[in-house]
């Protein structure tokens, strides 16, 4: 197995494929001494070859004419697509992983290449960063092979119709400890649904659309609200009081109609006033009042208005974001911040980005979809106070780099209490102590959310999904019964291991339509497949049970 590439994916990845016996691991990687280098060259086992180009020389010496597997994580499309095409030339059978951003592009360049796999590890993260910013669940879907592409789909317990339940994922009650396939699968409120019809992969899951279109629709009004000078605004609604105040005075003293009141007191108001000294003293004073409050009301309407504009002018001149209100900071517009940046927006939700990069690629994408950027590093106060954190509803911190994720989060509870904060950390063992003592809503580390399905990749198991589920993930795949494979002539459930592995679904020889969910008790057959959703782990075992070299039986393992 070939890995190339100096970064965190990389890194995670070799660790991962280093851990299982008999593979031998290469990492090609631009400099032993920076970046992930020092981690990846401190891996036991694993060889290192340190090459600022990934050439065909280089490819050559790291024996890619004799590899099973190549694993492509450079940031760069254009470079993975390059190196992938120099892999092929000189290894026509190799396995290639690719990692892309751009997926619409990585899914027509995986035709070039039979038998390869695209993958995008900010694709997997970002709905579970969107997700933590809104208290929501992952928006987490996967299409079935067979007639019709069924889709499964993550969602409460309590969103769902029983008959749509397939079986439990999590129990998300507890905070820091959330078991995956539990041994009672009824105490998870995260289960796993069946689709009514097709549904967009882009769209929120089902029962929370509505939420986030009533939502859209409010999406300019704190940005409005927010341009107004709180004084003003407040002197205009209490000189609108006293006019309300003046024609329910009017009504009832005069025994007008509401209508003839509102009218007098609209003239009166616009100076058209005329003293009447056959009035009583009452429907004088309301008469004076109404006229000055009339007088002073004008100027304070055209005063707010005329405030307003100059601060947005005075904002764009300067390339400052207007001032927002109830919105979300999102610091870092790498892969991941551009995703969540754009999936934030669809759900209609207000947003100002800091970055300190004005060529980052999400910079373009967020001025593209309309968003104000603050070009400026996240960690000072003054940029992250330049995105009026201290009225934002959250923050989102996702840069490359921990130290600034965290210094920006710091800052962002020292400025507002409660704020609602999302954090990126690469050492998931600090995001999760972060988490605890920091009060931090969630903390993330993408590469190790992603690197489970770039390892199953690499291993030649067919990974159609995966469903991130607090700092861990399940792996949704399909594995074939093949001929000598352990589980044939076992039923189905013999795949189902409490918190390893359980099967979604079973396509039997033959058959173009699937079953789901699977009966338990169909006895497996060679040419029948099962989808499951597993763990690294289970599907580990899984793949060993069915595979045709493995003597061994599926029992009741003992899980760790």
């Amino acid at each position: 197995m070939i890995v190339c590439g100096g970064n965190p994916l990389a890194y995670r990845l070799a660790v991962a494929l280093a851990d299982h016996a008999g593979i031998k691991v290469t990492v090609v990687l631009p400099s032993r001494k920076e970046g992930h280098g020092p981690l990846i060259s401190a891996i036991s086992g694993v060889r290192v070859i340190e090459a600022p180009l990934l050439n065909a020389e280089v490819l050559q010496s790291a024996g890619v004419a004799q590899a099973d597997a190549l694993a492509l994580v450079d940031p760069d499309d254009v470079a993975n697509i390059h190196a992938a095409l120099r892999a092929q030339e000189l290894n026509a059978n190799l396995r290639l992983v690719i990692r892309f951003f751009n997926m619409s592009l990585g899914y027509r360049i995986r035709e070039l290449f039979p038998g390869s796999v695209v993958l995008s590890d900010s694709a997997t993260a970002a709905p579970l960063f969107v997700a933590a910013t809104l208290g929501e669940v992952p928006a987490s879907y996967a299409q079935l092979p067979g007639r019709g592409r069924p889709t499964v789909y993550v969602a409460k317990r309590s969103d769902v119709p029983k008959d749509r339940v397939l079986f439990g994922l999590a129990d998300t009650t507890a905070t820091y400890d959330q078991q995956r396939l539990p041994v009672n699968e009824t105490d998870a409120d995260l289960v796993l649904a069946r689709a009514n019809g097709p549904i967009s992969l882009e769209a929120p899951p089902p029962g929370r659309l509505g939420r986030f279109r009533r939502r859209r629709g409010r999406g300019d009004w704190p940005r409005i609200r927010a341009a107004v000078s709180p004084k003003l605004a407040f002197a205009a609604l209490g000189l609108l009081g006293l006019l309300a105040l003046s024609v329910v005075a009017l009504a009832v003293s005069m025994h007008l109609s509401w209508w003839q009141a509102v009218y007098l007191v609209v003239l009166d108001a616009a100076g058209a006033a005329e003293p009447d000294l056959t009035l009583s003293g009452f429907q004088q004073a309301v008469q004076a009042v109404v006229t000055v409050t009339g007088v002073t009301f004008i100027p304070v309407v055209i005063a707010a208005v005329v405030d307003a504009i100059v601060k947005a002018r005075l904002a764009t001149a300067l390339g400052r974001p207007p001032p927002m209100r109830d919105h979300v900071v999102v610091a870092g517009l790498g892969n991941v911040g551009s995703r969540v940046v754009t999936q934030l927006h669809d759900l209609g939700v207000p947003m100002i980005c800091v970055e300190h990069d004005p060529q980052a690629r999400g910079v373009l994408v967020a001025r593209r979809l309309g968003v104000p950027v603050v070009i400026g590093d996240a960690s000072r106060d003054s940029n992250l106070r330049e995105a009026h954190l201290a009225q934002s509803r959250a923050l989102v911190a996702v840069t490359n780099n921990d130290v600034t994720n965290l210094e920006a989060a710091l800052h962002g509870r020292a400025m507002r209490e409660g704020l609602r904060v999302v954090l990126r950390l690469f050492d998931d063992d600090l995001a999760e102590r972060v988490e605890r003592n920091f009060q931090i809503n969630i903390s993330r580390s993408v590469s190790f959310l992603a690197a489970p399905a770039f390892t199953a990749a690499m291993l030649g198991r067919q990974v159609l999904a995966t469903i991130p589920i607090g700092r861990q993930v399940l792996l949704v795949a399909e594995l074939p019964i093949s001929a000598n494979s352990a589980f044939i002539g076992l039923p189905v459930r013999a795949a189902d291991v409490p918190r390893l592995s359980r099967v979604i679904a079973l396509q039997r020889r033959g058959h173009e339509v699937l079953d789901l969910p699977a009966p338990p008790e169909h006895l497996l057959d060679v040419g029948d497949r099962i989808i499951v959703a597993a763990t690294r782990t289970g599907l580990t075992r899984l793949s060993s049970w069915s595979n045709p070299a493995t003597s061994g039986r599926p029992g009741n393992p003992t899980v760790s």
